[in-house]
């Protein structure tokens, strides 16, 4: 189940919210080794100071955190613009109130396991599940986010394959791209078809919270 959680309410959500941190440290600096801010344990960037929306996957029997991810509009600051606009042509941005940026998608080594009969782990479908079902709440058209060559087969093994836009670059070891994703009723349907999921992955407490009316 994903638990939505505002950057604001990271004290009242403290247990998850640093789980979620231990968890980003884990995979980007540990395992793939990126130059990161770890302090505690716990990867953190700027843009953690920003008031993103994390969408965290939380078993619901255990309450153990195994994956996360963080939204932030493209209106203010965000990764693509601020920190690799080389990614995209001379002169070009992405910023538009319909289209928010996705980053810092981290599963936990636990939760990484292939769902029996697909090519992907649950939470890493439920992950990209929630991205759209948050857009389609918001009203987005689009996400945009920058990733790396490893993350391109698992978006299309999850029915969620992206747009690239702009050209790939080596960053670091990586080679890396900027790719825009459609939030549509259709893409939601593909992506539960790929993951074998059935139903909507947010959590309704979490969800009437942020979006009531």
């Amino acid at each position: 189940m994903i638990t939505l959680i505002n950057g604001s309410e990271r004290n009242e959500f403290s247990f998850i919210v640093n789980e979620m941190h231990k968890i980003r440290a884990q995979v980007f600096r540990d395992r793939l080794m990126w130059d990161v801010s770890v302090e505690n344990g716990l990867e953190r960037d700027e843009f953690d100071d920003e008031n993103p929306l994390y969408l965290v996957s939380v078993d619901e029997n255990s309450g153990i955190v195994q994956g996360s991810l963080r939204l932030l509009p493209t209106t203010g600051p965000n990764m693509l613009r601020d920190v690799f606009p080389i990614l995209l042509e001379d002169g070009n941005v992405v910023e538009s109130a319909n289209i928010w940026e996705v980053s810092r998608f981290a599963i936990a080594q636990h939760a990484e396991l292939p769902s029996a009969g697909r090519k992907l782990s649950y939470v890493t479908g439920e992950l990209l599940a929630g991205i759209v079902e948050v857009g389609l709440t918001s009203g987005l058209s689009e996400v945009v986010a920058v990733f790396d060559s490893r993350m391109i087969r698992i978006l299309r093994s999850g029915g969620y394959p992206p747009e690239i836009i702009g050209g790939p670059k080596k960053i670091g070891v990586c080679m890396t791209y900027a790719g825009l994703f459609e939030i549509s009723e259709e893409k939601l349907k593909d992506i539960r078809e790929a993951c074998g999921i059935k139903h909507s992955v947010l959590d309704p407490q979490s969800t009437k919270r942020l979006f009531a009316a």
